[in-house]
């Protein structure tokens, strides 16, 4: 999914996607209506706007002081889904079975940037361990990347 069909998602769900200048951040999430840096590259916002669709779609109220923790953890609920949402388990194994040897070509293949997939597969080694066996295949996650095929 590139960049405009995921603002069509958003828009189906009811949500207004504007960009804009903005000074202290990449993207903001107010009501219905996102606003993403109009200075990004396309892969960057598509990332962006991921997450904060994840925010209107999983939190409540305003979250923007992290050090209160109930706030640090609806981010990382909004961050989890636009992970789940781009990447997944399933586009983890699709992009083994395409044939992708290093990270970067995982994140070429599934159209995110290198950083969103490195804190995606963070996130996936908390939730799961080093490795987890999904349908017929085992994904690990330390010490590096690796699919393999029961």
């Amino acid at each position: 999914m590139n960049y405009d069909e995921l603002i069509s998602e958003a828009e189906q769900i009811g949500l207004i996607v504007k960009e804009k200048p903005l000074q202290s951040a990449d993207g903001r999430i107010l009501n219905n209506k996102i606003v993403i840096r109009d200075s990004l590259d396309e892969l960057r916002k598509k990332c962006v706007l991921a997450e904060e669709i994840g925010h209107y779609l999983k939190n409540a109220g305003d979250i923007l002081d992290q050090r209160n923790t109930s706030n640090s953890r609806q981010e990382d609920r909004a961050r989890t889904w636009a992970y789940d949402m781009l990447i997944g388990l399933d586009g983890l194994v699709s992009a083994f079975e395409y044939g992708c040897q290093t990270k970067f070509d995982v994140a070429e293949y599934l159209d995110v940037t290198t950083a969103f997939l490195d804190d995606a597969l963070k996130k996936y080694k908390e939730r799961y361990g080093i490795v987890v066996k999904y349908k017929e295949y085992f994904i690990y996650f330390y010490p590096c990347l690796a699919v393999l095929k029961k």
